[in-house]
């Protein structure tokens, strides 16, 4: 599984969709935080924060991350490299949880240059250190774990189809769903409770969550259960196809 692993963290970056998908989340971030002016940038707002990445960053992945798997399975479909892959002595499950596991760590690749932000807003601070750490952390956590998500659901959409576009379009619109759809149903209920219930449907609720700096149990196991859920499915998915 290692040597899978390897092999699917390599192809991303042996192709330019890797370095796109990685400079294109610092520099738009980048951009937002410390050029464009408004109420994220870090120096107009007054406020040793760095809240902006935290806002436009589960937009960007939205796109981002499913740019990247769409070609997991998809790739393997159409050029028929597959089936060679299934007779392979590895099972599904592995083969499945590889691919996924190349994907978080791009993922991570792209998320831990960030801290160069956070450095940069602590040394800032009047005085120095003067930032909400304990939030900040959190919604890293919590940015993690979205992320994450949105590479089990992207691996889903993938294995789906050899079509590559439809693969991406798949994943964006789940994605999509999972994070604002669930919020925008429970703006329609009319009960308290039930609108309470359908918003910890969605990704966004736990993610707001731990952005206050608070790592709750029952927030970690959503996002545990969620990628849970699209791993298998995706397993399935090559099982009937095998």
């Amino acid at each position: 599984m290692f040597t899978l692993l390897k092999k699917e963290f390599n192809n991303f970056f042996a192709s330019p969709m890797g370095y796109i998908v990685v400079g294109v989340f610092l520099v738009v971030t980048a951009l937002f935080l410390w050029v464009f002016p408004g109420e994220y940038n870090i120096l107009d707002s007054g406020y040793a924060n760095i809240d902006g990445l935290f806002y436009f960053a589960p937009w960007l992945y939205l796109f981002l991350v499913p740019a990247v798997t769409m070609r997991l399975f998809a790739e393997e479909k159409k050029t028929g490299t597959i089936e060679l892959l299934m007779t392979r002595p590895i099972s599904s499950w592995s083969i499945v949880f590889s691919k996924y596991l190349a994907g978080v760590l791009l993922v991570l690749c792209s998320l831990l240059p960030t801290l160069i932000y956070f450095a940069s807003v602590w040394c800032l601070g009047d005085p120095m250190g003067n930032i909400d750490t304990g939030g900040t952390w959190g919604s890293y956590i919590g940015l993690f774990f979205l992320a994450i998500i949105y590479v089990a659901i992207g691996v889903f959409a993938s294995s789906l189809t050899d079509n590559q576009i439809i693969s991406f379009i798949v994943a964006a619109l789940l994605c999509f769903f999972f994070y604002a759809g669930f919020d925008i149903i429970s703006g329609m209920a009319n009960s308290g409770n039930t609108e309470t219930f359908i918003s910890s449907l969605g990704i966004n609720a736990h993610y707001e969550s731990m952005s206050r700096g608070v790592i709750d149990s029952r927030d970690i196991v959503y996002y545990l259960v969620v990628v849970a859920i699209f791993i298998f499915l995706t397993q399935t998915v090559i099982d009937r196809k095998k």
